[in-house]
């Protein structure tokens, strides 16, 4: 089977680790039809263009996406492609797996946690304005049927995915009306699943405690600033955002990006680690029920990185993007 996939190269080292990771991709015996098309209008790398509406269409179109970085402008541009892309194509569950390579340092081993991130409202919703000068005001949404759907999402990937516990985290407390309601939303389904172990941990004691001991969590489910935040500290705790995928999910697309910077200081340069992308892809695979392939490439992967010869700058190796790559690729069946 051919599968039809949107392929959004990015930028910086964005068109670099997307031609690596389709490489592997395609190695692996998979086919695709690749329907490659830029993330904002016009292709120049100008973060002050908007999200190109044909990427949006092209995602529409054939359900499943692969994209690679992309930069936003900070207080000022125009608005974060990322965000537009997701409230777009209302892809409401991000989901952010976490887990040690060998050969990467991390002051934590046999770390193994799945952040779920709702994806579509909350401060992120854009809202916000100046009342007077010196003043702004920045509107949190939280509703009911966003925080029931993704608390539905988490709890039926635990169960899925033989994961035993989740954590909602909130800040309740003090938001009382807005966190109160995410969090009474998940309450109601957790009680629909009383196999799988329910906490509540308040935002800022869960940054505490990860930290300290992330060997205690199994899944996190946050609404969405809080989601960004924790999944980034969460990847903190493994190497950082360059050794971890990510995917955001909807009822009818998804799209499996690499969620780290765009590296304009390396772009160009074929020094770029393609790993997010890589196993971003993996978790695509695994959607597209090519499941062997997906575990094929992860292997190969986690080959790579205990050998340990064929690692890019950032994990303290030498080889560039091409050869790293090709050692994946020499890989996926030794």
């Amino acid at each position: 089977m051919k599968h039809k996939v949107t392929l959004i190269p990015g930028e910086g080292i964005g068109p670099e680790v997307a031609t690596a990771t389709r490489r592997i991709l395609e190695a692996s015996g998979v086919q695709f039809d690749w329907e490659e098309i830029a993330g904002r209008t016009g292709d120049s790398g100008d973060q002050a263009q908007s999200v190109n509406q044909a990427a949006i269409e092209s995602v529409r179109r054939n359900h499943v996406a692969l994209k690679g970085p992309m930069g936003t402008a900070i207080a000022g541009g125009a608005p974060s492609v990322n965000v537009a892309l997701r409230k777009a194509l209302d892809l409401y569950a991000n989901l952010r797996p976490v887990k040690n390579l060998p050969g990467v340092k991390s002051h934590f081993e046999n770390v193994d946690l799945i952040l779920v991130r709702e994806n579509t409202e909350d401060l992120y919703s854009g809202l916000e304005h100046e009342v007077v000068p010196g003043v702004v005001e920045s509107l949190k949404i939280i509703t009911e049927k966003a925080s029931t759907r993704i608390a539905r999402f988490a709890f039926d990937y635990a169960k899925r995915h033989g994961r035993k516990k989740i954590h909602a985290i909130h800040k309740a407390n003090i938001m009382k009306l807005s966190d109160g309601l995410f969090l009474k939303s998940v309450r109601k389904v957790a009680a629909q699943s009383p196999e799988i172990e329910f906490k509540e941990l308040i935002v800022d004691n869960a940054c505490m405690q990860i930290v300290m001991d992330p060997l205690q969590f199994d899944m996190l489910l946050l609404p969405n600033l809080y989601g960004d935040v924790m999944s980034d500290l969460a990847a903190g705790l493994v190497g950082g955002l360059g050794v971890v995928p990510s995917a955001n999910i909807g009822d009818d697309c998804a799209m499996f990006e690499a969620v780290h910077g765009t590296a304009p200081d390396i772009a160009g340069k074929g020094l770029a680690n393609p790993t997010a992308l890589v196993m971003s892809a993996t978790l695509m695979l695994d959607h597209l029920g090519e499941r062997t392939a997906a575990e094929r490439i992860h292997k190969a992967l986690v080959k790579v990185y205990r050998e340990g010869k064929h690692t890019t700058r950032d994990v303290k190796g030498k080889a560039g993007t091409d050869e790293f790559a090709d050692a994946v690729i020499a890989k996926l069946d030794s």
